[in-house]
This record gives C-alpha cells, sequence and structure tokens, in this order.
C-alpha cells in the first residue's frame, strides 16, 4: 500500500503518534476524567474544527467524489488539502491507518482505508476528515450519495446555518445540514433514472443519509449545561427508531482536544450513563445509522467496520462544545 509523504515540517506540526504510530501517552487521562478547556484551548479547537469542516466540505462533493473516481484519490485530494492549509491529517499512522481520511462505501460502517476501488452511482460514502492544528485536533463526518445531483426541496430551503465560532455562550443547533450534500452542480441537474431498481437504490440511500443526517442534529439538539449525556444517545436513537433504522452500539463519539479521542466516550444509542455535561467539555456527536443490523464485524485489516448482514450505512459528525448557555458546534464553516 502506497505511503503518504509529508515533507519536513517544524516538530510542532506533527502529533505525537505520527512517526511511531503509536497513541499511547503517558499524560493521557484516564477514561473516566474529563478534561474542561480553557479559552486558550477553545480558541484552537475552533480554528481546528472550521478547517476541519473545510477540508470535509473539499471532499464530500460531487465533483470530487464523483463516480469512477477511487477513494484513494480522494484521499491523495485531502491529503494536499491539509498540508496545504498548515494541518497534519490527523488519520495518518494514527495506530498505523495507512491514509490520511477514512472513506467507508455502502456496508462499511466506519475506518474504511482509501482504495483502488471505482465509487459506483448509488454509492452511500461517508467521508470522516480531521485535522492536527496548532496542537489540538478538529473532527467531523458526512455521507454523500455518488452521482446524485438531484437536490431537494428541503435542501434548498434549508441551506447552512450560521457560523458557530463565535463568544462562547453561542448557541447554534439548527439548520446544521453540511453542504456537501448540495453544491452549485446539484442545484443546475436533475437526476434521472434508468430503471425502477436505479431509482429505488438512489432513494433509499437518500432516506438512509437524512436519518443519519436528522439523528446527529437531534443529538447535538439535545446538549445543554447541566444536561446529562444520556440525553445525546436517547435523543440519536430516537431518529434512527423514527425512520425504522438502527443506531451502531459498539463504536462511540468521545472528547477531543490534544488527544485524538478521550473522554467522555458518547453513546448513539439509548443508555444509563449518568454523566452531567460542563461549560468547557468538548465532544464529538457520530451517530452510525444503520438499514438493519447494528451489529459490525471488523475486516483483516484490523480497521475497515462492516455491518454484519450487509446492509448500508450512514454518518455524520460535528464537535460540539458545551457553553455556559448552551452548546457550540464548532465545525461549521
Amino acid at each position: 500500500m502506497r505511503r503518504k509523504v509529508i515533507p519536513p515540517r517544524p516538530p510542532s506540526f506533527y502529533p505525537p503518534y505520527a512517526f511511531s504510530g503509536i497513541i499511547a501517552n503517558r499524560h493521557h487521562p484516564p477514561d473516566d476524567v474529563v478534561l474542561l478547556h480553557d479559552e486558550s484551548s477553545i480558541a484552537r479547537m475552533r480554528n481546528a474544527g472550521r478547517l476541519a469542516r473545510r477540508l470535509l466540505d473539499g471532499i464530500a462533493n460531487h465533483d470530487v467524489a464523483r463516480p469512477g473516481r477511487t477513494t484513494d484519490e480522494v484521499d491523495d485530494v485531502l491529503h494536499e488539502l491539509a498540508l496545504g492549509s498548515n494541518a497534519y491529517p490527523s488519520p495518518l499512522n494514527y495506530a498505523g491507518f495507512p491514509k490520511s481520511v477514512c472513506t467507508s462505501v455502502n456496508e462499511v460502517v466506519c475506518h474504511g482505508i482509501p482504495d483502488m476501488r471505482r465509487l459506483m452511482p448509488g454509492d452511500v460514502v461517508s467521508f470522516d476528515v480531521s485535522v492536527y492544528l496548532d496542537g489540538v485536533h478538529g473532527d467531523n463526518c458526512a455521507t454523500i450519495v455518488v452521482g446524485d445531483f438531484e437536490s431537494t426541496e428541503e435542501e434548498e430551503e434549508g441551506g447552512e446555518g450560521g457560523g458557530g465560532g463565535g463568544g462562547g455562550g453561542a448557541t447554534n443547533t439548527t439548520n446544521t445540514t453540511t453542504n456537501a450534500n448540495t453544491n452549485a452542480k446539484d442545484d443546475a441537474v436533475r437526476k434521472t433514472f434508468a430503471s425502477d431498481e436505479e431509482e429505488e437504490r438512489f432513494v433509499t440511500a437518500r432516506r438512509l443519509t437524512r436519518a443519519a443526517l436528522e439523528s446527529r442534529d437531534e443529538g447535538v439538539r439535545a446538549c445543554r449545561p447541566g444536561g446529562c449525556l444520556t440525553d445525546v444517545g436517547a435523543a440519536c436513537h430516537a431518529v434512527a427508531d423514527a425512520y425504522g433504522y438502527d443506531t451502531v452500539r459498539h463504536y462511540r463519539g468521545h472528547g477531543i482536544g490534544s488527544d485524538f479521542h478521550c473522554a467522555p466516550f458518547v453513546k448513539h444509542f439509548r443508555n444509563d450513563d449518568a454523566m452531567e455535561l460542563l461549560p468547557g467539555m468538548i465532544f464529538t456527536i457520530e451517530p452510525m445509522i444503520t438499514e438493519g443490523s447494528p451489529e459490525c464485524d471488523e475486516w483483516s485489516d484490523d480497521w475497515t467496520v462492516v455491518t454484519r448482514d450487509g446492509g448500508r450505512a450512514a454518518q455524520f459528525e460535528h464537535t460540539v462544545l458545551i457553553t455556559e448557555t448552551g452548546v457550540e458546534i464548532l465545525t461549521l464553516p
């Protein structure tokens, strides 16, 4: 497998695992200790989150992730975008992960390794983009339906919410639809179908993708200071139920900062984990919604996670900050 090359950069450019692939850190807090970010850390997290979002929008669109292109080629695009922004692509060599972005196609739930498989019309593809910038990580994910240039009425009316990078008390939980689902080309071109089977494939893919988006956004809306982490899982699960889908149990959201993954670990299903949400907490909300069973298996590459029944999966992710008055989405443009 072709390894990525990074021209020499200052030591501060690289996360601790960049060369060794080892993620253990003697300063890493225990899993039951949640760090509260101070204003300096929050400012850096805002910058990393905004950049992660810009890079996600740079690949999770119908011009880059188009039919016939390989996910390895998309990985090349992301890698160069990150370096061009003076940021390190966080997945690269994280515990040995060989690429700069995770690309999960159809039955792949998460951690898909970009390869030479060509994208096909109707594929459901999740792009998980994370960057290391100024000593902290930004992390987000979006799913698109490959070759689907039809924009829905809801997308045309909804658009993007306002930026979430304002002051610490900002609350922004509405209109968070990622523009990875729509661009100028989508608005201009209407999708036509060659057969009833193709139409069904696209329509059901759109529905699954929309469910994952709504699940994430309801999880974000459940966040507030003094609230409970269980509220996030209940909100995400309720959306899956409403669509007749399910939500993966084994993989979760996570705290994030100078460490890529740390406490709190966020379940996207109903649970009884009692943890009060406090100002200064930063974590990801990233439900993985499945058409059928939420049971998963891991391939022999020790990374790729697939649904056991072969059903498709979709995922959206935001990094959020609990503020004194609500929740701030850090991964908005």
